[in-house]
């Protein structure tokens, strides 16, 4: 194998090809897109609120390894491409079940992961997307990273957006030339985990960053010309530092003015190490109501961006508080003050029928048929104003 090609694991004790991958997650915005994994687990992985790769040691895919992935998924996709007529792939709607079946059928076992990619991309995606995984995909050599998406555009010209998750330390590694060659081979977007601003919360939760370091690194993204998707989580610094949280988050986000600012509420689930702290009164969690509350404090000190904020996750209470800055500033900060004039009942009504699929929006209180669903199930549930918070924790633990 020419040097060119060399992965981080060739040699003499190369790594085995052992079939197509994918990993655990990916953001919303993904849902349609090919998952590529180029790194596995998270090579940080010490963030006191994430439950995901805690026990997988981190590693980087030979770069042969990538491609093979990338050769399978370009199979599939043109067995799929002469089973299926083009209507039903521009319509998601797929009439020929008995030869997809067929192909399944036909398939060794070990073919069938790569299949499936492939049939969800073309079908759902009509291959325009690719999501690089895992947690941060920057963590390989930059010319390695080149190498896989040249290959990716070479196999699938038509794509047209190329995103991963990167880490804030990873990306102040490398030269801005660097950045500059990946954005020219395709790569689009990095989706950047800043989850709060402040020096005191990050180093609490052990984030591996600073407001300085996520300063430096989102400019450098956005100087690069790559789309940037910073994340916010309302609720990291409890209820103590709360205030702190969404004004310094703030603070970074005004200097960095990322094409994108996506809300990601706190949950705890039990194993990870904050739900120790919280389990023994080191950590004060904000309750549902005043989270709406940092988030309102946040948006009203976000200043001179044009960033668009998106609440693309379930465990946002309030998916509507999402458009452009500024323009829409006044519309989102009328939905959060919509919530927190509720008299108590209602937004106790509202966040268990958000949390149990029967609200979407803070107008389907004036639904009255999920409105008597949503009262049934707080009825049954014997939800007071003294054990909500209990209760909607436990059901946010199911989305986590």
């Amino acid at each position: 194998m020419s040097e060119s090609n060399a992965g981080p694991n060739d040699g003499p004790n190369a790594e085995l090809y052992a079939g197509f991958e994918q990993g655990p997650i990916r953001p919303p915005s993904e849902a349609r897109s090919f998952l590529l994994r180029v790194t596995r687990n998270c090579p940080w992985n010490r963030c006191t609120f994430c439950p995901v790769y805690k026990q997988e040691k981190f590693s980087i895919r030979p770069v042969a390894h990538i491609k093979q992935d990338i050769d399978a998924v370009h199979e599939h996709v043109r067995t799929l491409q002469r089973l299926l007529k083009p209507n039903e792939i521009q319509n998601k709607k797929i009439k020929n079940q008995v030869a997809i079946h067929d192909a399944v059928r036909n398939l060794p076992p070990a073919e069938l992961p790569a299949f499936q990619a492939a049939l969800h991309w073309l079908t759902t995606g009509g291959l325009k997307s690719v999501f690089l995984q895992d947690a941060n995909s920057l963590a390989i050599k930059p010319h390695h990273l080149l190498e896989v998406l040249r290959y990716l555009q070479e196999k699938f010209p038509q794509i047209e957006r190329i995103t991963s998750y990167a880490r804030s330390q990873s990306i102040v590694r490398l030269k801005r030339d660097d950045l500059v060659a990946l954005m020219e081979a395709g790569l689009t977007r990095l989706h950047v985990g800043m989850e709060s601003g402040s020096d005191v919360i990050l180093a609490r939760v052990q984030k591996g960053a600073t407001q300085e370091l996520h300063i430096r690194a989102g400019c450098l993204v956005k100087d690069a010309g790559i789309e940037l998707s910073e994340y916010y989580m309302p609720g990291l610094g409890g209820r103590e530092l709360a205030r702190e949280n969404a004004i310094q988050s703030a603070t970074v986000l005004n200097t960095i003015d990322p094409d994108y600012i996506r809300l990601r509420s706190l949950a705890i689930p039990a194993g990870i190490p904050l739900y120790q702290e919280f389990r023994d009164g080191q950590f004060v969690k904000c309750n549902e109501v005043e989270v709406q509350e940092e988030i309102l404090l946040f948006l009203e000190n976000l200043d001179g961006i044009h960033s668009l904020v998106r609440s693309d996750h379930i465990l946002n209470l309030l998916p509507e508080v999402q458009g452009r800055l500024p323009d829409d500033r006044e519309k989102m900060t009328s939905v959060l003050r919509g919530f927190l004039t509720l008299q108590p009942k209602d937004q106790r009504l509202f966040q268990v029928g958000r949390r149990m699929g029967l609200f979407g929006r803070l107008r389907d209180l004036d639904d009255k048929n999920r409105r008597t669903v949503a009262e049934h199930n707080c009825h049954q549930l014997g939800i007071n104003a003294d054990n909500c918070d209990q209760i909607l924790d436990d059901l946010m633990r199911r989305f986590v």
